[in-house]
């Protein structure tokens, strides 16, 4: 086959290359220019768009005596990725720009490209496995290593675009696994650190970011009666769950610290609470997108966060909408997440959280 090997100058992705050529298969080696204004170097460990980053592309691409070409996807990349990421948080979500990445970069633009070119597959270096029934059918599932299983932010690639991807390192049991691999083979970035975070936030202040792009926008945090606590310079900046930085001017009367409970973009004002009222029974979900629907509801694990652990529920589709009933409370959902269904190791879907009800009412 053609294969088109996407190398973000990291270990993963050269290793998975370099699977993909033992493979025997036709590969191009290809950088994805994600940003018009890169970095010279890294910032740390975080990011992976530097020019740096490119560099060790190119270097990888040739040991393995592969093509390598650089592509400007910067424009696509900020209309999308980055534009969702600015009008989710300022309408009141709280967004996996990993997960939009997947969807419109490297399993869309990136994808539709490489087969208008002529390639018959994308390789990355995601950990996650495609298992191939009798029939045909491709199937999503977790990594062999739990602790590097990227499964959850591949759930939005839908089957079509399953049918063209590769991830060489899905059977790898763990992460010294890989850079041992590409120490052997060669490759210079077998020590690299892995890249986190965001990476078109390399500083990693996601606040800072949002606030240089949306501005200041003042106002109150509230507890649940209404009662002014506090004040915020954007409401956007805040998430469900999060508990640090709120500098909250009056205590709770029981003296237990408060949590963001919700996001009122139109009011600008945050909501916040206790522990024990982030707590949710129920979730809803819009824009599935499915391996395999379920035609009934269907008792399995759902998982809302890409690290977090999976929660056995009861999940039920409505036309394109998706209620799952929680089998134990999970803490923490919030509006934009991605809520990807399990059944074991298979992904079956993946949705976009659109509300929860917790155990004390509705938000």
């Amino acid at each position: 086959m053609r294969v088109l090997a996407a190398l973000s100058g990291g270990v993963d992705s050269a290793v998975a290359a370099a699977r993909a050529v033992d493979a025997g298969h036709d590969v191009v080696g290809v950088h994805m220019a994600l940003s018009r204004t890169r970095d010279q170097f890294r910032t740390g460990s975080r990011g992976c768009c530097s020019i740096e980053d490119a560099g060790d592309a190119r270097r990888a691409a040739d040991v393995l005596g592969i093509p390598y070409y650089v592509w400007d996807l910067s424009a696509q990349f900020e209309q999308t990725v980055v534009a969702d990421f600015l009008h989710e948080y300022e309408a009141g979500r709280t967004p996996n720009p990993c997960v939009r990445c997947n969807e419109h970069i490297k399993f869309a633009a990136l994808l539709d490209k490489a087969v208008a070119l002529g390639f018959d597959a994308v390789c990355t270096g995601h950990y996650a496995r495609v298992v191939v029934r009798a029939d045909g059918t491709r199937e999503l599932h977790r990594a062999l290593d739990a602790a590097k299983d990227q499964s959850y932010v591949l759930a939005v690639t839908g089957p079509e675009r399953l049918a063209r991807s590769m991830f060489p390192l899905g059977e790898v049991a763990s992460k010294e696994e890989t850079r041992a691999e590409a120490a052997a083979r060669g490759l210079s970035v077998s020590a690299k650190p892995d890249s986190y975070d965001i990476c078109f936030v390399a500083d990693g202040d996601t606040q800072g970011f949002l606030r240089e792009r949306l501005g200041s926008r003042p106002g109150d945090v509230v507890d649940t009666a209404g009662n002014v606590v506090g004040s915020h310079d954007g409401a956007y900046a805040y998430t469900v769950g999060q508990r640090r930085g709120l500098a909250l001017g009056r205590p709770a009367d029981d003296g237990r610290p408060r949590y963001v409970l919700s996001i009122e973009p139109v009011a600008n004002r945050v909501v916040v609470g206790s522990a024990d009222e982030l707590a949710v029974r129920s979730v809803t979900a819009d824009r599935a997108v499915w391996f395999e629907a379920p035609d009934e509801p269907l008792a399995c694990h759902v998982q809302v966060r890409a690290h977090g652990a999976p929660v056995p529920a009861v999940v039920r589709t409505v036309r394109d909408d998706v209620e799952v009933v929680l089998d134990e409370p999970l803490r923490g959902v919030a509006p934009g997440q991605s809520l990807v269904v399990y059944a074991g190791s298979r992904v079956l879907g993946q949705a976009t959280v659109t509300g929860a009800r917790a155990l004390a009412g509705t938000r």
